[in-house]
């Protein structure tokens, strides 16, 4: 008689990895890097290689001298990714100390005080971004014009998409809106902003490569979009002091976050009802804090307060057990 083995799970391997899902995302993003570089030059690659390179350094400098680990996570891809969606938050001129101080915080308090990859509650890069924000408010809003390939610490500024929709809401003047650049504009990218809202395009081309390789499922996309395209149009319509709802969807941040950074695995429900009412929130949660908020982006605290759920969310759409008998 042959004896039986039964060894832990997952008995068939589906050939995923953190690696190969995590490298999947960073070669989605390269569409939006290509834009960035051709938009912002010089600017856009300083902003990058800063916030990759440091985010990485970081990473290995508390595993190997806090943490003690004698093993290094800086291959597995999470490090490098955090870099680029960090990156991406920020503006073409923002000088290099503060964007070393911003990798210092997505990394060290938003992913490794936690114990590392898999057990961080918040999405680390976007720790990042909010604590810089809060702190260097001014060096954070001010927006490069696109087309200045030379430029870094010297670019010239120009008014956001974003701050004329805040500048007409706080007014009460809808002719404010006419400044707003055209739909195709915004769609390619020709606009002022962060380094990762600057074209549309590329963002939804790299979403559908994540799509397509199963790295992401659509529930957390559409119902982010779909959420903010439903209340944005309904505002409209109510008052033409709001943007129109195409202007809303591929203004600011809310792309980038929607297929990037709130489909992180550690910090979003595990189910597809889960997700849904994940996204749903972090859609309604973005259409408030624009509109009323005191920063005209709302997308990163929304989805950071969403993160905060994900436990909650998790334990309300917990699938039945394998076998349970079901009370009647």
């Amino acid at each position: 008689m042959n004896k039986l083995i039964v060894s832990l799970s997952p008995h068939v391997h589906s050939g995923d990895s953190i690696q190969k899902n995590m490298y999947g995302v960073c070669l989605a993003l390269l569409p939006m890097l290509a834009a960035s570089l051709w938009f912002f030059g010089l600017g856009a690659a300083i902003v990058l290689a800063t916030s990759v390179l440091a985010c990485v350094f970081f990473e290995w400098a508390i595993t190997r001298f806090i943490l003690k680990r004698e093993e290094t996570t800086i291959c597995d891809g999470s490090a490098v990714l955090t870099g680029l969606l960090l990156g991406f938050n920020l503006p073409s001129n923002l000088p290099l100390w503060i964007i070393i101080l911003g990798a210092l915080v997505a990394i060290g308090i938003g992913k490794m005080t936690f114990g590392g990859l898999g057990q961080n509650p918040f999405n680390p890069a976007l720790v990042g971004r909010v604590f810089l924000l809060i702190s260097f408010p001014v060096q954070m809003t001010s927006w490069p014009v696109p087309g200045q390939m030379a430029s870094y610490l010297d670019a010239e500024t120009a008014a956001t998409p974003l701050s004329i929709m805040s500048g007409a809401i706080a007014t009460g003047d809808a002719s404010l809106l006419h400044d707003l650049p055209d739909t195709m504009s915004m769609l390619l990218g020709h606009m002022g902003g962060s380094l990762g809202e600057v074209s549309a395009l590329c963002l939804l081309a790299g979403c559908l490569f994540m799509l397509w390789r199963k790295i992401i499922t659509w529930h957390i996309p559409v119902s982010i979009l779909g959420t903010v395209l439903v209340f944005s149009t309904l505002l409209h319509v109510a008052n033409p002091v709001y943007a129109m709802p195409q202007q809303v969807l591929l203004s600011g941040g809310l792309i980038l976050g929607a297929c990037f950074m709130a489909t992180d695995y550690v910090t979003s429900p595990m189910t597809g009802k889960g997700q849904l009412i994940y996204g749903v929130c972090i859609g309604l949660l973005t259409v408030v804090i624009r509109n009323w908020g005191a920063y005209p982006e709302g997308m990163s605290f929304a989805i950071l307060i969403m993160n905060a759920f994900t436990p909650l969310i998790n334990t309300y759409c917990k699938p039945k057990r394998f076998g349970e008998v079901t009370k009647k």
